[in-house]
Parts: structure tokens; C-alpha cells; sequence
């Protein structure tokens, strides 16, 4: 018996697909996996099949078109395609996450491309897919473009692979903000994403912050805020948490400072909860760039701060930001809106894609 795949296009009708696998089983093949494109033309349907050593591809061919199939494409598999599609897509995650500088490499192994070249971005050109090019932005920046003979490219296929580079982007920006800042003062922190390892940590650090500095941070009362929330904070469902750490070095390393970047809608929170032994040594003000950048990146149209009018350091380093502002106060409450660059993303159109 002999690997092969099969795509063909099916009418999506009733009773459509079983005439199809009918005529594969009347010569012996045995279909091991199938998956199901929903397409403008029609269902097209991706087989694992496991044929008798006599049956050629012409003949594989003939009984897809006996079976009601249309625009047929048949080649050799090999063992490693008895994966099914979602174990795949989770290895090569898996891979993306540790490596996502290799993001052109597990595109070129989830869609069996000939070609996978990156380009710059250039305007007039969003992300789409043709029959022979698919165009895949990058959220870093730039535009991924794929090329394959045979069998055509699908919707299905592009969103896989669209969720893909986004993963990529994604874990390249959690490496990016792994970095040391060296203060003004000479000292060092190291920043990095927060995660829900972190909830120790984080608890320490408001335990050693003065009442003042919580309250200023949560503007509601002094008391540490309980360990449930703290973990929602660490892995917000829109945004990033980040934190600064400072010592010998290492995982033990105490955290000395927590900045918060809450989305919701098209406008984000941004919050920063820095130690006082940590104060007034520009490090409020690195966080809060950084959470702005994110923000940009993300797609925000501005960022809003709640901050006490008597909070002096916290309105300092917004000013430090050198961006435009503007400002709305209840009581004793002042709202600082940072308005963003709104980056317009275009829908994918298969007419902005040749067919190659």
C-alpha cells in the first residue's frame, strides 16, 4: 500500500462527498484523514489516503473524477502526513514559541509552499490569498509572501497561517521586553512579561510599597489588593503586564516594580506600581513608554491614566513622554488621555492577490 494526498472540490451538496468516497473505495483506497475547505466554488476536500501499489496517479485521478470531483490534484505522502492538521499546527506553536525567528520555516511546513519570502511593507499590498500566492502581514512589520504550484491555496489555509505569524509576532515581542535598563543613577533592572509565576513575587512587592504608594496605585484604599486579582493582572485577556526586577540576578530576583496595560474597546489603561526605595530614578517613566509602545502596536487609539492631582511623580513622567495630552479631573482624580497613532490594517481581498 502507498501514501497519498489528495484535494479535490466537491459540490456542497448532500450526498456529494459519499459518491466520491464511494469511487475511492471501489479500487481499495483506503482514506485515512480528510479535512474540509469551505470555499466560493465549493467544499474542497484534503484526503490522507492509503492506495494499493498498482494504482497510479492517473488512476487515483480517474476515480476523483468518477466520484463527482473536480479540479484534482494527487500526490506521494509520506508517514509524517498521518499527523493529523491540529497536531501539526500545535508542534509547530510549540516551535514558534521557543524560535519565533522562525516563522518563515514553519510556514513553508504548514503549507507545503515552494517559495516563502518576507518583504518590506509596501502600500497597496494587504494580506490575501490567490490559487499560487498567499500574502500574510506581519504584525512586526513587513509582509510575508508564499508561493505554491499545487494543490491552490484556501481560505482555510490562510487564516492557519495568519494565526501563525501572529504567534510569532507575539513571542518576539515577549523576547524583545526581556531587556536591562540602566537608570540615570547607574543602577540595573531587568524588565520581562509577567506571568502567573509571578503572583509571589508581586504580592512581596506590595507588601514592601508604603500604603501611600498603593493607594496612589489603586487610587480606592491602601490595603493590598487580594491575590485573585493580582493574577488577573498578571495575564490581562487585552494587554500586557510587565515587571522590573533588581539584584544578584536570576529567578529570585525581587520585583521592585509592576507596570499594568488593561485594553478594552479601542483605548487601554495604563497603571505603575513602583517600589519606594525605586522612585524618582526615571524608572516610571521607562515602564510607561514601553506600555505606550505596546499599546501602539496593538492598535489602540489612546491610552488612559487615572491619576491622583497630588501624585507629582506619576504626572511627571507622563509629561516626560513628550506627547500630546489632555486632561479631565473629578475631585481629586485627574484622567490623562494619551491619544496613538491609529494604524489602519486592511481586509484581506483575493482580488489584491495575482494568481501566479
Amino acid at each position: 500500500m502507498t501514501l497519498w494526498r489528495i484535494r479535490a472540490t466537491v459540490d456542497d451538496r448532500p450526498g456529494y462527498l459519499s459518491v466520491l468516497t464511494a469511487s475511492l473505495a471501489l479500487r481499495g483506497v483506503n482514506i485515512l484523514t480528510v479535512q474540509v475547505h469551505t470555499t466560493e466554488v465549493g467544499a474542497v476536500d484534503d484526503f490522507l489516503v492509503d492506495a494499493p501499489d498498482r494504482l497510479t496517479e492517473a488512476d487515483l485521478r480517474a476515480a476523483v473524477e468518477r466520484g463527482r470531483g473536480r479540479d484534482c490534484w494527487v500526490a506521494r505522502s509520506e508517514a509524517r502526513g498521518l499527523a493529523d492538521q491540529p497536531t501539526r499546527v500545535l508542534g509547530l506553536a510549540n516551535r514558534l514559541v521557543r524560535e519565533p525567528d522562525r516563522a518563515g520555516e514553519a510556514l513553508r511546513t504548514l503549507l507545503g509552499a515552494d517559495e516563502v519570502t518576507w518583504r518590506p511593507a509596501s502600500a497597496g499590498r494587504p494580506g490575501g490569498v490567490g490559487e499560487r500566492t498567499m500574502l500574510l502581514a506581519d504584525p512586526a512589520g513587513g509582509t510575508y509572501e508564499l508561493r505554491r504550484r499545487e494543490p491552490s491555496f484556501t481560505p482555510a489555509e490562510y487564516a492557519r497561517a495568519q494565526a501563525l505569524v501572529e504567534l510569532a509576532a507575539t513571542a518576539a515581542r515577549r523576547d524583545a521586553d526581556r531587556v536591562t535598563l540602566v537608570l540615570s543613577d547607574s543602577a540595573e533592572v531587568r524588565l520581562r512579561p509577567a506571568t502567573a509565576d509571578d503572583l509571589a513575587g508581586v504580592v512581596e512587592l506590595h507588601d514592601a510599597c508604603s500604603a501611600r504608594s498603593r493607594q496612589r496605585r489603586y487610587l480606592s484604599g491602601a490595603a493590598r489588593p487580594a491575590p485573585a486579582r493580582l493574577r488577573r493582572l498578571l495575564e490581562p485577556a487585552r494587554g500586557i503586564t510587565l515587571l522590573a526586577t533588581a539584584g544578584p540576578g536570576g529567578e529570585a530576583e525581587p520585583v521592585v516594580a509592576m507596570a499594568n496595560l488593561l485594553g478594552e474597546g479601542d483605548e487601554a489603561e495604563a497603571a505603575l506600581l513602583v517600589r519606594d526605595d525605586w522612585q524618582r530614578r526615571g524608572l516610571g517613566t521607562a515602564l510607561l513608554r514601553r506600555l505606550l509602545g505596546h499599546a501602539e502596536r496593538a492598535g489602540y487609539a489612546a491610552v488612559l491614566l487615572h491619576v491622583q492631582a497630588e501624585n507629582t511623580p506619576m504626572l511627571r513622567a507622563v509629561r516626560r513622554l513628550d506627547r500630546p495630552t489632555s486632561v479631565e479631573r473629578d475631585g481629586g482624580v485627574l484622567t490623562v488621555t494619551v491619544p496613538l497613532a491609529v494604524r489602519a490594517v486592511p481586509l484581506p481581498r483575493q482580488a489584491d492577490v495575482p494568481a501566479h
